[in-house]
C-alpha cells in the first residue's frame, strides 16, 4: 500500500513540485494550502507523514496534541534556534528552504522507514522500573500513564530501555536510533532527549530515568 504525505504549504508552486517528486516515488499526496485546513485533513485521513510549511509552529503542535504521525517542517528559518523549537514542538525532523526535490523526497523516505514498525520486533517488550514499552502495538507507558510520543522519541526509548546503564553518544544515538541518513545538528538530539525526558518525568512525579553524562552522552537508570 502507498503511504500518504499531507503537504500543508501555502505556496503553489512548492506544493506541486514536491507532489510531483512524492508521487513519483509511489506516495499517495494530499495537499492543503492553510493550517486550519491542513488540520481538519490531517484529522480526516490519518495520513503516514506531514510535509509542514507556512510558518508551522501552531500546526505541528496542534497535529502533535492529537497524533503520533510522523512531521517533517519545510522552514526558511535556517537559524538553529528556529530548527531546534520545531522539533521541541514535535517534529521529526526538517529540510531547508531552498531544499532540492530529490533530497526532500529522500528525506521523507528515511522519515517512514525510520517510523515503521520493525517486523523483527515482534511481540517484544521492555521495560524499566515504571517504564514499559510493548513493541508490536507501539505503545508506552510511564507508570498507569500512557506516552504520547513522536516516531523519533520512540525509537530513543527503546534504544535506553534495550540496554539500561549504557551511556550513549550523540553519535552512536543518531546511528542507532535517528539513522546515518539524519543531517541535523548535535543539538537536535539534545531536544529529542529533552522531550522525551519531560514527558516520562511528569508522570512519575519527576523522578528521571534519562540521564546526562556531561562529555559523554545519556543513559536510562536510577539516580
Amino acid at each position: 500500500m502507498p503511504n500518504t504525505v499531507l503537504i500543508i504549504e501555502d505556496d503553489p508552486h512548492t506544493t506541486e513540485l514536491v507532489r510531483l517528486y512524492l508521487a513519483n516515488d509511489g506516495h499517495e499526496v494530499l495537499s492543503a494550502a492553510t493550517g486550519p485546513a491542513g488540520l481538519a485533513l490531517a484529522r480526516a485521513i490519518d495520513p503516514d507523514l506531514v510535509l509542514l510549511g507556512l510558518d508551522g509552529r501552531e500546526v505541528c503542535r496542534e497535529i502533535r496534541a492529537e497524533s503520533d504521525v510522523p512531521i517533517v517542517m519545510l522552514t526558511a528559518r535556517v537559524e538553529e534556534d528556529n530548527l531546534l523549537t520545531g522539533l521541541g514542538l514535535g517534529a521529526d525532523d526538517y529540510v531547508t528552504k531552498p531544499f532540492r526535490p530529490r533530497e526532500l523526497a529522500a528525506r521523507v523516505k528515511a522519515v517512514l522507514r525510520r517510523s515503521g514498525r520493525d517486523e523483527s520486533e515482534g511481540g517484544e517488550e521492555l521495560a524499566f522500573g515504571p517504564i514499559r514499552v510493548n513493541l508490536r502495538d507501539r505503545k508506552a507507558m510511564a507508570g498507569d500513564v500512557s506516552l504520547s510520543l513522536t516516531p523519533t522519541e520512540f525509537r530513543l526509548l527503546v534504544l535506553l530501555l534495550r540496554e539500561p546503564g549504557r551511556v550513549f553518544s550523540r553519535e552512536q544515538i543518531i546511528d542507532r536510533a535517528l539513522g546515518q541518513d539524519f543531517d541535523g545538528f548535535d543539538r537536535t538530539v539534545d531536544t529529542h532527549i529533552y522531550s522525551l525526558r519531560r514527558k516520562l518525568e511528569k508522570p512519575l512525579e519527576g523522578v528521571r530515568y534519562i540521564h546526562t553524562i556531561y562529555g559523554m552522552g545519556y543513559r536510562l537508570g536510577n539516580a
